[in-house]
């Protein structure tokens, strides 16, 4: 169900596969808490790259768009992922990051419905800083960081909501590919691919139906705001485990 919900706006779901973990207490003697965002990464690459397909075959995703925001991205996630995180500050930045870009979303009124008109040159300018920041912090959480670029892209106008839906898929899949890498250098075990096969494949059949449900029938403004309430559903989760 997760994985249906988030693909549907364009997103993997690995904030929530975290907080849903930790809700369970996942792991202790079955696996250990550093290795949980090692789960929500692969999560987040079964989920996103289902995904991408769809988005590429009904040409909604634009690699132009994204591709500032990935450039920096990949080595910042990476350096993300290699750095140790307490469990307390994980959740505190984690659920705050959430909370705040879920709110400005859910109570914007503008819906972007047009491409705005923006220079090369303004979008490397904004995307580079901004791409080398997000993915640091999605690396260091264990995210794809979708969700925080989403939002950003909502609010500067760069495309419309099914084109902000497949950027944040690709986003997602590198920044979830390179954060797992960072995440492997660290001295904890892995976890078992078998014990989580029933996993995977669930979140690979709820992905692949969200992601044909969003193109086929979700309309501009449903998008925009199932994505906010994702955003903040997962907020108040982490809140209140941490809490």
């Amino acid at each position: 169900m997760t994985a249906w919900v988030y693909a549907s706006a364009g997103l993997g779901g690995g904030s929530t596969y975290l907080a849903l973990l930790f809700l369970f207490q996942f792991g202790s003697a079955t696996l250990p808490y550093t290795a949980l965002p090692k789960v929500a990464l692969l999560c987040n690459l079964v989920v996103v790259t289902g995904g991408l397909y769809h988005y590429i075959r009904t040409q909604n995703f634009s690699l132009s768009l994204v591709l500032p925001f990935c450039v920096s991205s990949i080595p910042f996630s990476y350096l993300g992922g290699r750095i140790p995180i307490s469990k307390e500050y994980f959740l505190g930045l984690l659920g705050f990051s959430l909370f705040i870009a879920g709110v400005r979303m859910f109570f914007s009124q503008k819906l972007i419905s047009r491409e705005s008109e923006v220079k090369k040159r303004t979008q490397w300018f904004i995307g580079l800083p901004l791409g080398a920041l997000l993915g640091f912090l999605s690396g260091l959480v264990g995210i794809g960081g979708g969700i925080f670029l989403a939002p950003l892209l909502y609010f500067m106008g760069w495309g419309k909501p099914k084109q902000i839906a497949a950027a944040a898929s690709f986003f997602i899949f590198v920044n979830s590919l390179f954060g797992m890498m960072g995440q492997w250098t660290k001295e904890t075990s892995f976890i078992n691919i078998h014990g989580f096969f029933l996993l995977l494949l669930a979140v690979f059949l709820g992905g692949q139906s969200g992601s044909r449900w969003s193109i086929g029938k979700l309309s501009s403004f449903a998008l925009q705001r199932v994505t906010a309430i994702l955003i903040l559903a997962t907020a108040g989760r982490i809140f209140w485990k941490f809490l």
